[in-house]
């Protein structure tokens, strides 16, 4: 169902994986490349950390035969009999509950690759999982999912949820197609003796470059948000690294 989305997103994070060098495909599942923000069809996603107990509900959809055997996002082959789903912006190998709003009907799932890139969308399952909560004939349903896990494991209950916390958050502060502007807001954002990194990313945009302006080193989500309040630029967005 989801083929040809899943090649745009394989073939991106194939970049951003052939830099690691002795990394196997093994271990590929826990490469932090996974975590960068990408684009797809037009749009960008910043994908993010979740706490154990953190929930979505939205609708799911199911894939099999037409990608079975293939590559997902963080480099393992799909197998369409794994428990096995696509998020977009949660870290791979979160573990999931996931729960057909119709039926009632549940089961464990874990983030393996990135989508549905379909509006409305928020997972995309194996037809094991697909067939499991009752959707392998209807072929969508509205699901609540809920993250109990990471690294592939379930966490036992704590009174205090876990969370996976990353690093390195940035702010996009301006974008340009003259390499100039991003010069000027470069060195406007540049603080002295300030910890982050202000830096100039070119991307490739309808053909011509496009030249993007990010304050980089804040070690969380909130420290990023932060600096947007009290600097406000002017259409500013959280990124990765």
């Amino acid at each position: 169902m989801r083929s040809a989305m899943s090649f745009i997103v394989l073939f991106i994070l194939f970049f951003l994986f052939s830099g690691c060098g002795s990394t196997t495909q093994k271990n590929a599942r826990y490469n932090p490349a996974t975590m960068r923000t990408y684009h797809v069809l037009g749009k960008t996603y910043h994908p993010t950390y979740v706490s154990t107990g953190q929930k979505m509900k939205g609708v799911a959809s199911w894939y099999g035969p037409n990608f079975h055997g293939k590559m997902t996002s963080n480099g393992e082959q799909y197998s369409m009999y794994d428990k096995t789903v696509a998020h977009k912006t949660w870290p791979m190998n979160t573990m999931l509950k996931i729960t057909n709003l119709r039926t009632n009907k549940s089961t464990v799932a874990r983030i393996n690759d990135r989508g549905p890139f379909v509006t409305g969308r928020i997972v995309d399952c194996s037809y094991t999982v697909g067939k499991t909560i009752g959707i392998d004939q209807v072929g969508t349903a509205p699901v609540e999912i809920e993250v109990i896990g990471f690294h592939g494991e379930i966490q036992a209950p704590k009174a205090q949820p876990e969370t996976i916390r990353l690093s390195n958050f940035g702010v996009q502060v301006g974008a340009f197609r003259r390499y100039a502007g991003a010069q000027i807001y470069q060195e406007k954002y540049s603080i002295a003796g300030s910890k982050y990194n202000t830096i100039i990313k070119t991307f490739d945009e309808g053909g011509a470059p496009l030249y993007r302006v990010w304050v980089m080193g804040f070690d969380s989500e909130d420290e990023a948000r932060d600096f947007m309040n009290q600097y406000k630029p002017c259409g500013g967005f959280i990124v990765r690294e």
